[in-house]
């Protein structure tokens, strides 16, 4: 018997066929969110999400993790790799970049220095090879645990771990300089 929890219900033998399509739309933000990341490009990661879901509306009756979420975000990692292959080489980093809204509660001064320090980030992080990028992007940002990004990425957790101590040694290079940058604006 599985344990209970947020993804059971789809995981369970006798689970109805719109329950298991509810739980796969209860993580289409994260989806949507790696797709992104991992093909640079907005519209690449609609296309790269649509597919994965039918893909994984499909071939449901095969899952064989207790995570839908770990479950359909590899889907959409191999569905990117695929995808991507397919369609076009390498897309442009700058077309990731989104500025992010500070709250409303703060002042314009630290709205604007913190979309600037979310922009650097963000572009510090589409420069990383794409392993590294994919390993961050679902620990720091998606929350995942080492063991479900191994099921993810189809590497050993000690690999996980290795790719992440690495990412963010090259993350903390590659935003040196902006510290830096800062200061001397001020």
């Amino acid at each position: 018997m599985l344990p209970a929890g947020p993804d059971s219900a789809a995981s369970t033998p006798d689970a109805q066929p719109g329950a298991a399509h509810d739980e796969l739309l209860r993580h289409l933000d994260a989806a949507y969110n790696l797709a992104r990341w991992l093909s640079r490009n907005p519209q690449d990661a609609e296309d790269i999400l649509q597919e994965s879901y039918l893909r994984a509306v499909r071939f449901g009756g095969q899952r064989r993790q207790e995570s839908a979420r770990a479950w359909l975000l590899q889907i959409v990692r191999n569905t990117c790799n695929t995808w991507l292959a397919r369609n076009r080489t390498n897309g442009a980093p700058a077309a990731v970049l989104e500025e992010i809204a500070a709250p409303d509660s703060a002042s314009p001064d630290v709205t604007a220095q913190r979309r600037q320090v979310a922009g650097a980030v963000r572009r510090a992080i589409a420069l990383l090879p794409e392993p590294f990028r994919e390993v961050i992007v679902l620990r720091e940002i998606e929350g995942l645990a080492y063991r479900e990004i191994a099921v993810i990425v189809g590497a050993p957790v000690g690999t996980v771990m290795s790719r992440l101590s690495r990412a963010r040694e090259r993350l903390k290079e590659l935003l040196a300089g902006y510290g830096a940058e800062v200061a001397d604006g001020l």
